[in-house]
């Protein structure tokens, strides 16, 4: 199994805009970071996992080849905005429509903004996205392994934490971004994997995400063979992540890679 970190920012970015903060006029490129979405190829499955405004840089940058399916983990215009380039995805499939795996509230948000891809074949001219809407299940069985999912607490609404088993080596990494807390059930489901990215916002407390100290207190409890912490606000710098618990391994960064 293969992860890529196409981003690892938060709703802002970093930089900001108009903030001139020792982050922000960093000139270490791993505090250059885009907003949060990750890649993952599963034994030759290629998935992607939310679009940000920033996807067709993020895809262009680490030269992805290809999507097979894609996961909304929420509705947010930060993971959501760059839909509308999966286009290119589309075309290159042979049927031209790429699944797209969401809960509820997704589902309306993909509705509402991308009406146009949602249209039969023949509806609509050629060159256009064309997504299969599919509600996420708990478990989702493929032939190249198996993606859980479980809901985790995001303020008004429920987020997508995601546990991929890849078949042929039985690697499992979990990826449970933009959450205030991780349940109990959701801390079970990714119990002992062999990675963690999980979000971990900032020092400070935050009403709908993990600050960094509650992420420590989460992966202590995972147990995960390594733990990272993606999400990252303009309050640190990536080489902050250096002095967390032994727990945390780091953060991540844009461009980042693992194989399992």
């Amino acid at each position: 199994m293969e992860i890529i970190v196409l981003g690892s920012g938060t709703s802002h970015g970093v930089p900001m805009i108009a903030c001139e903060c020792a982050v922000c006029t960093s000139a270490d490129p791993r505090d250059q970071r885009t907003r949060a979405s990750i890649h993952v190829v599963m034994d030759g499955l290629c998935i992607q996992v939310d679009a940000t405004p920033e996807f067709r840089l993020q895809v262009l940058r680490e030269r992805i080849p290809a999507i097979d399916l894609f996961i909304l983990t929420h509705g947010h215009a930060d993971h959501m905005l760059g839909m509308d380039d999966l286009r290119r995805y589309c075309d290159l499939r042979p049927d031209g429509t790429l699944p797209v795996y969401c809960n509820g509230e997704g589902e309306e948000r993909i509705r509402a903004v991308y009406p146009y891809a949602l249209a039969p074949r023949g509806e609509k001219p050629d060159g256009y996205a064309r997504f299969d809407l599919r509600a996420m299940p708990p478990r989702l069985e493929l032939p190249q392994g198996t993606i859980e999912s479980t809901l985790l607490p995001h303020g008004r609404v429920e987020t997508l934490g995601l546990v991929f088993t890849e078949r042929s080596t039985g690697a499992r990494f979990a990826y449970y971004t933009d959450c205030k807390t991780v349940p109990p059930a959701a801390r079970q489901l990714a119990q002992g994997a062999d990675l963690l990215i999980l979000d971990g916002l900032r020092p400070t407390p935050h009403v709908t995400h993990l600050s960094i100290s509650e992420a420590q207190a989460e992966a202590v409890q995972i147990k995960a063979r390594e733990s990272y912490l993606t999400h990252i606000a303009h309050a640190v710098n990536h080489v902050y992540g250096d002095s967390l618990m032994p727990e945390i391994n780091g953060f991540v960064y844009d461009g980042w890679r693992r194989e399992l």
